[in-house]
């Protein structure tokens, strides 16, 4: 598939496609991993206004291109409400200190919220293949998300004040959250069209 072939499909309305194609799970996971850089990146250099811009492009691209926005956009809405729930618990318990966009001490910086609503726009279409895996799902949260915690530290997003207890709880926690997510995408699927649709 050429370049311009990836981009028609890309941006071609995902209820023409029935469910999401090689070509829509490529750019989703290119559109995902470039506004994480973005996100991250703006956080270690003191701006996380800029990078939390670019991951609500980012979503609104995904929005646009799905079959059914509203139910996608309340999974964002509820992931992001999962996700600052979590963060501002890790924050509290004082193993993690952000560089930048932390409101308070206690809660959830606004840039890694919006890092959860990023992450909704994979669960239906990038990681769409761990539906029905719950087992999987947790073994693969657990490794995940302290890997990808670990790799925001390396870039300057944040700093762990005790890394031991910090990896263990992030590791537990995602090991809980991901089936949780993996169902709620679920319950919110707005990329694939229903059957009734595709008659």
């Amino acid at each position: 598939m050429n370049g311009s072939s990836l981009v028609h499909a890309a941006s071609m309305p995902l209820s023409r496609l029935a469910r999401p194609t090689r070509a829509m799970q490529l750019m989703n996971f290119l559109v995902f991993q470039t506004a994480w850089f973005g996100a991250v990146l703006g956080a270690a250099h003191d701006v996380p206004v800029w990078g939390t811009i670019g991951v609500a492009v980012a979503i609104a691209w995904h929005l646009s291109v799905s079959a059914r926005p509203a139910r996608e956009a309340k999974l964002v809405a509820a992931v992001c409400l999962i996700g600052m729930i979590i963060e501002s618990g890790s924050a509290a318990m004082g193993h993690v200190h952000f560089t930048s966009g932390q409101p308070q001490v206690r809660l959830a910086p606004y840039w890694m919220v919006a890092l959860w609503g990023l992450l909704a726009t994979a669960l239906n279409v990038t990681m769409r293949w761990l539906k029905g895996r719950p087992l999987l799902a947790a073994f693969l949260g657990a490794i995940a998300g302290p890997l990808s915690f670990v790799s925001g530290v390396r870039l300057g997003g944040a700093q762990f004040i005790d890394a031991g207890p910090a990896l263990a709880s992030i590791a537990l926690t995602w090991a809980i959250t991901m089936p949780v997510l993996m169902s709620l995408s679920n319950r919110f699927d707005g990329v694939a069209v229903p059957e009734a649709a595709n008659v």
